[in-house]
């Protein structure tokens, strides 16, 4: 009845129209009508003046934007995220974002419901823990798990779920902790609990899979059998004698990501299955002795984001997750997904609140809990935080799991693509890129690139541009990016080809993580990585592109530039240069400011002397916080009224503030008669 109603109502419309073509009259359309044609007639004018986007949607144009959704990608960030109008926003591997009815379904939530400790028996306390038995449900859902054969553990991240499963597994010296190079340092860190307990700890390759001569015709997946090569042993106790060996029960541990969140690789779960048979150890020094059950720990922290794992298909031991980067937020929260026998194997010694049902202060006298969730939760669970996991999923589940790993990945695809294509004027390629971008497709459950692009720059001559250097402009210009190794030491001396003897040379030439040490050597120490999510866009990449076709592609051939004459004297730079000498062109300087303190204000001068990196004494200077942070206009505004001047014939740097009474005076030489230098630290670069 509805269906048709509304169809005459279309039709009256259809009809007013052409009638008001006949009488040239005025019609009335509801608004809706008018919004979608107008959406519409907007979108064909946008493709005649961006062909760019126009070849993008040639070729993409089924994969990305949801076009079989309710709501469009440009509906999406102009009525969710109108706070990126004017910024782009590439580190999804980061953190995604969240949307703008996300966060008011919660701020409503809270508002109207009374959640209380989900430890006590009232009924804020009920509706707290019926909220969190719903979120373990969605949780599993979301991963395609059986309540019957899976728990949902909520801790406190990924990280802290990591550290939860090294904790407890049942170590012991027989055992083998084997985890693959492309791992983040979190996985990496379980190792310490495995050496401490004398298991030994292997890093592993898995070089790309070939097809199982046995299996050739079959033409599937599952018939490839991946390359393992094993690293050397690591080991700090010595090995238990065989004899109290063969009298226990033998548990080993492989770790490997969903998705490399340094390189977007995908690894392939049918891994699983093969390392949970045994079927790993075929290349393993000493392998007659891998005696034991292997259990298999997902990190899914950066690859649930666009394609979580189906564990009713690939029955994974520990899974790892985090929601803030699936959907944004909360922060704070995440997940082990632990299978029930393996669960049982588990080896917990601290009990916390909340954990035990029964305990005495005085005597060694503690009982469990019988459920498992209860058990490994200790203390009081983030029960706001899990409450707002449902409006997240709702979000996820409206746009559909794979529709956002079609878009993310024609983003991807397009990106990658175009990278691979710059060129600087000599013919030199712009980009190398990390990862599996030859793979014919980013789309569908056989893809093996994740919504990651990953690279270095190089110069037309061959050299790289650092990393940072690339962050830092495109801070400049709005675009937020993420560069380094990303917590990945594995991927990153991988991708990079730095030895461990490089690696530790790095260090102690003073590279540490979130430093500027970009280029040692002559070598990239770390990278710049890219990244979507499911709001990301077209304009976005073309932002992006532009940015880096602008700054970094050179358009001109380059030519060498005559050396000048030996001075004895360090030159001057002088303002208005017309007046010293003739130029070919109507060019001159028309001002010299010299900025001694970074992201201070500067002074004007009419000349001032050079030195080997630019202006006298310019950016010598920076302001640290009493905890050593170095403080730009970025993170403090307020530096701009900081005032500097430099008093050469004095030797002094004089500072002044507006909100200070006295000036502070640096002499511009080191006064080696002070005493007193635990007030005054210099810092430079």
């Amino acid at each position: 009845m509805i269906s048709s109603l509304r169809l005459f109502c279309v039709q009256i419309i259809i009809f007013a129209i052409n009638l008001s073509k006949i009488l040239r009259l005025p019609v009335l359309v509801p608004t809706r009508f008018v919004k979608k044609k107008e959406s519409a007639a907007a979108a064909d004018a946008e493709l005649q003046t961006n062909p760019c986007k126009s070849e993008f949607l040639d070729l993409y144009g089924r994969y990305y934007g949801y076009p079989r959704g309710n709501k469009s990608i440009e509906d999406l960030r102009a009525t969710e995220f109108k706070r990126l109008n004017k910024e782009v926003y590439l580190d999804h591997a980061g953190a995604t974002l969240y949307s703008e009815s996300q966060m008011q379904a919660i701020a409503n939530d809270l508002t109207k419901n009374i959640y209380g400790n989900p430890h006590s028996q009232n009924d804020s306390s009920v509706a707290s823990s019926d909220i969190i038995s719903s979120a373990r449900q969605k949780v599993l859902a979301y991963c395609n798990a059986s309540p019957k054969d899976y728990k949902c553990i909520f801790t406190s991240g990924a990280t802290a779920a990591l550290k939860l499963v090294g904790e407890t597994f049942p170590w012991s010296s027989s055992s083998n902790y084997l985890y693959t190079m492309e791992n983040h340092n979190s996985v990496l860190g379980i190792r310490e609990y495995a050496l401490d307990k004398g298991a030994t700890a292997i890093a592993v390759d898995i070089e790309d899979m070939e097809w199982d001569s046995r299996n050739q015709d079959s033409g599937i997946c599952s018939n490839r059998v991946p390359k393992f090569k094993f690293r050397s042993r690591q080991r700090r106790l010595k090995q238990t004698s065989q004899d109290e060996m063969s009298n226990r029960d033998v548990y080993h541990l492989f770790a490997f990501p969903l998705e490399c969140n340094f390189s977007g690789k995908k690894f392939d779960l049918n891994l699983v299955k093969m390392i949970q048979e045994g079927r790993h150890v075929d290349g393993m020094e000493s392998a007659a002795t891998c005696r034991g059950r292997c259990m298999v720990l997902l990190d899914a922290a950066k690859g649930c984001g666009t394609q979580p794992p189906d564990l009713l298909k690939f029955p994974v031991d520990f899974v790892v997750l985090s929601f803030y980067k699936i959907f944004g937020y909360p922060t704070g929260l995440g997940a082990l997904i632990v299978r029930a026998d393996a669960a049982q194997k588990l080896q917990k010694s601290y009990f916390g609140g909340g954990t035990v049902a029964a305990s005495i202060a005085d005597i060694d006298f503690v009982r469990k809990r019988e459920g498992l969730e209860q058990w490994l939760e200790d203390g009081t669970s983030s029960f706001l935080s899990i409450a707002a996991l449902q409006h997240g999923f709702k979000v996820i589940n409206q746009l559909g799991i794979s529709e956002i790993a079609c878009h993310t990945g024609s983003l991807t695809a397009y990106t990658s693509t175009m990278l691979a294509a710059l060129r600087h004027s000599n013919g030199v390629h712009v980009c190398v890129l990390y990862g599996r971008h030859n793979a014919k497709g980013y789309q569908g459950l056989s893809h093996a690139q994740g919504p990651i692009v990953t690279f270095n720059l190089k110069r037309s001559d061959g050299s790289w541009v650092g990393c940072r250097e690339v962050e830092k402009l495109a801070c400049i210009r709005g675009i937020q990016l993420r560069t380094g190794c990303f917590c990945n030491p594995g991927a990153c001396s991988k991708y990079l080809e730095l030895t461990n003897t490089d690696l530790q040379y790095n260090f102690e030439s003073g590279h540490v993580c979130w430093d500027d040490n970009d280029i040692i050597s002559g070598r990239p120490t770390g990278a710049v990585r890219v990244s979507f999510g499911y709001m990301s866009t077209f304009e976005d990449v073309q932002a992006f592109i532009s940015f880096i076709d602008e700054f970094f592609v050179s358009k001109i051939s380059s030519f060498e530039i005559k050396k000048m004459p030996k001075q004895s004297r360090a030159p001057t730079l002088v303002m208005g240069g017309s007046r010293t000498h003739a130029t070919k062109e109507n060019i001159y300087l028309h001002s010299i400011v010299v900025y001694p303190i970074k992201s201070c204000a500067g002074f004007n001068v009419e000349e001032w002397p050079l030195s080997e990196t630019g202006l006298l004494y310019d950016r010598e200077w920076l302001v640290k916080s009493a905890f050593g942070e170095v403080l730009t206009q970025k993170k403090v505004p307020s530096m701009c009224s900081i005032r500097t001047v430099i008093d050469r014939e004095k030797g002094k740097l004089v500072v002044t503030s507006p909100s200070c009474e006295e000036q502070l005076e640096i002499l511009l030489e080191e006064d080696t008669s002070c005493n007193d230098k635990e007030d005054l630290h210099l810092c430079g670069y």
